[in-house]
This record gives C-alpha cells, sequence and structure tokens, in this order.
C-alpha cells in the first residue's frame, strides 16, 4: 500500500517505459525547473478527466480535443503560467508548443496532451518553451517522477508522489501518480493536475471507469478554499509494459489495479490538502444518515466553504456553532434539527437542536488542538452518506493569495 505523507521513496517511482524530463524554460520562475515531458511508449492508453469550468484553459481544451483524436505519446506540462483566459491566442500558443515537440519527439501535434498551471489571464512564453524542449527530450529518464514533481509546483511546498502494486495475472504491477495543488482547490472533474501511469495493459474504456471511480472519491473530495480552477485535469496512462495479459472488466486484475489507483489517487489527493496554503490542519468532514448522497455532500460543502468554520479551525477553538448554522443553511428540505447530531472525532458536541449534555469546552478543545482530526454530522433522515478532506484557514492564506502576482 502507498505511504500516507505523500512522499513516496524515490526509488519505487518507475514505470516501465514511461520516462519524464523536467528543465527550467524560466516561464515564470528564475532557478527552478517549470517545464516537464512525461513520453508513453507505443500501445500505451490513457484516460483523463478534466475541470468543469467554464473558462477552461487553452490546454485543457486542446488536450481535449487530441485526446478524442489518437493516444497520446506525451503529456507536456508547465507551472508559472495557466493560458487560461487567454481567448484565441492562448489555444494558438497551445497549439504551437505541441507542435514543437511533436517536431522534436518525432510525432504528430496530435500525439501531444499540453497542461499548464499558474497565473490566468497572461499569454505563455512560447519561444522559451520550444527551445527547451530539445534538452528535455535528450533528458527522458523512467525514474525522472521526483524531478517532475517538483517542476510542475506552483504555490505547493512540497513535491507529491504515490505509488502502489498489486496482483496482475501473477506478476506485480505497479502505479506511480504526482499531483499539484496547494491553493484555487475544489476540483470538480483547483490549480490541480495530477499524472498516474501504470505498467499493466488496460483497455481504454476498462481505464477510463478506473479514473472516474477514483476520482469520484479523492480529488473530487477535498476542499482548500472552494474554487474550481480552470485547470483541472486528472491522466491516468496504462504503458502495457508487465509481461502480463491484458486487464479486462470483471477480474480480479480488474478489481486489484482499480483498488491500486483509488489508492494513488487518495494518497495524493490527502497529500493536496495537507500542503493547503498555509493550512494548519487537516480536517475530515463525515455526514451520514442524509437522505441522498447529493444532500450529505451539500452539508459537508457548506461546512467545508465556511470561512467562520475554518478560521475556527484555525484557532482550534471549538465554535460549534459554526458547524451548526452550516448545517442548518446547507438547504436540506424539511431538516429535523431534533435529529440532527454533531460530533468532534467521538466527542458529541450537539445533539436534540443544541449542545449535548455531556459536552465540555475542555474536550472540545482537546479535540481541536490535533493536526487531524474528523467533523461527523448524523441527519437523521437516511442512509446516505458523503465524505470529504479540507483544512483550516489561516493568516498565511489572506498573505499567499495577496502577493501571488506582486
Amino acid at each position: 500500500m502507498p505511504r500516507q505523507d505523500g512522499l513516496s521513496p524515490v526509488a519505487t517511482l518507475r514505470i516501465a517505459g514511461v520516462r519524464l524530463a523536467a528543465g527550467a524554460a524560466g516561464i515564470r520562475y528564475q532557478g527552478r525547473d517549470d517545464l516537464v515531458l512525461l513520453a508513453l511508449p507505443p500501445g500505451a492508453e490513457t484516460a483523463a478527466v478534466f475541470t468543469t469550468n467554464a473558462f477552461s484553459a487553452a490546454p485543457v481544451q486542446l488536450a481535449r480535443h487530441h485526446l478524442a483524436q489518437t493516444p497520446p505519446r506525451w503529456l507536456l506540462i508547465n507551472s508559472g503560467n495557466a493560458n487560461a483566459g487567454t481567448g484565441a491566442r492562448g489555444l494558438a500558443d497551445a497549439e504551437t508548443c505541441c507542435t514543437a515537440l511533436a517536431a522534436a519527439g518525432d510525432c504528430a501535434p496530435e500525439e501531444v496532451l499540453p497542461f499548464s498551471t499558474g497565473v490566468i489571464g497572461e499569454y505563455l512564453p512560447v519561444e522559451r518553451i520550444a527551445a527547451a524542449l530539445p534538452a528535455l527530450v535528450a533528458g527522458l529518464r523512467e525514474d525522472g517522477w521526483a524531478d517532475a514533481a517538483s517542476a510542475i509546483m506552483t504555490t505547493d511546498t512540497r513535491p507529491k508522489t504515490a505509488t502502489a502494486r498489486c496482483d496482475v495475472g501473477g506478476r506485480e504491477a505497479t502505479v506511480v501518480g504526482m499531483a499539484k495543488g496547494a491553493g484555487m482547490i475544489r476540483p470538480d472533474m483547483a490549480t490541480m493536475l495530477a499524472f498516474l501511469a501504470t505498467d499493466a495493459a488496460v483497455p481504454r474504456a476498462l481505464l477510463e471507469r478506473m479514473l472516474r471511480e477514483a476520482v469520484a472519491d479523492s480529488f473530487n473530495a477535498i476542499s482548500i478554499d472552494g474554487d474550481t480552477s480552470t485547470n483541472d485535469a486528472c491522466v491516468l496512462c496504462a504503458a502495457g509494459t508487465l509481461d502480463a495479459p491484458a486487464v479486462t472488466e470483471g477480474t480480479a486484475a480488474a478489481d486489484a489495479l482499480a483498488a491500486a489507483v483509488r489508492a494513488v489517487c487518495d494518497e495524493l489527493a490527502t497529500a493536496i490538502v495537507r500542503d493547503g496554503e498555509g493550512a494548519s490542519k487537516l480536517v475530515t468532514l463525515e455526514v451520514a444518515e442524509a437522505a441522498t448522497r447529493a444532500e450529505a455532500r451539500a452539508v459537508a460543502d457548506t461546512i467545508a466553504h465556511s470561512p467562520l468554520v475554518k478560521t475556527a479551525l484555525f484557532a482550534s477553538d471549538p465554535n460549534w456553532g459554526r458547524i451548526l448554522a452550516a448545517v442548518g443553511r446547507a438547504g436540506v428540505s424539511g431538516l429535523d434539527i431534533e435529529r440532527v447530531r454533531i460530533w468532534l472525532d467521538d466527542c458529541l458536541i450537539v445533539r436534540r437542536g443544541g449542545r449535548d449534555a455531556g459536552y465540555t469546552e475542555a474536550a472540545g478543545r482537546a479535540v481541536m488542538a490535533r493536526d487531524a482530526f474528523c467533523i461527523r454530522v448524523a441527519l437523521g433522515r437516511g442512509e446516505a452518506a458523503a465524505r470529504l478532506l479540507t483544512c483550516d484557514l489561516s493568516y498565511d492564506y489572506v498573505r499567499i493569495n495577496a502577493e501571488y502576482r506582486t
């Protein structure tokens, strides 16, 4: 199983046939890598999910288009510039970058998927990116995941990688992943990017299902600040280099590989929330006894996106009235407050419409002083449930985002 800190051992980050390189193109940052290539072997299959933001970035639009045409051979990822809100020129710039890589990497432009993250509304420095590509192509290697994970960071404080293994046809299959994200995070598929690969051979339809299901309960179940980015994307590639039969639907191998993909997505998603801009606490929101899953998720979202709740979390202040108020305004029709219960970990704070008789401020403060804990809500309406990871809102979040472009 993957490690739980989002920092998998570098030696394990390798997929046979998948090669990566990172380099400095001077896109926005000086003195650090900001451009990544990921090369796939012939016959590899790729699945991806993208942001639902109406202002989806030029690379998102082009990646969707290219993926619908042909299996990709290359992923091109830059940090420092989102190439979003850039209109027709932004799309042309993304196409130019794909054409430049096609020339350096001996493929068709349609076999390149572009990805960008960084400041919105600024034009991509195409010439600098194109000039850096030949050296990156020459420097591709299978153990390049750690360098690539560092190069795709923006306001992240640390790279995020994960790996898991499972049995496929009597052989050990590997899943490796990397992600970036620390702010503008509430994926709906915030500047979040994630890239996973496995050495197993998987038909595209099955690969797409595995990715959708894994993303639903990992990257799509986290929130740092409630902002969905223009550039969100999560990609899963199956290299097909493992000496084992192709994974097929409805088999033990499919179940095992799907579990490994979910484990990597879970670890990366957790690492993103732990690295939230200025965050000091990892908070799990569990809403149970809802009439529908959508209802449970609405309650979890309302709590997670409340600035008053999030600042109380930062202060380790068990101001439970803020949580209660968030539950009450979540839009649950006909909510019977007499049936609602709210806990901090195992400390019951709300029951029968008000503070539980056994609750003490000291007990609540003891839970909230921890760097990781759970807020649990039972609505008393049914059997549906939802789970969401979030974090606190600190002074540093305001500082980091106020100074992002200055």
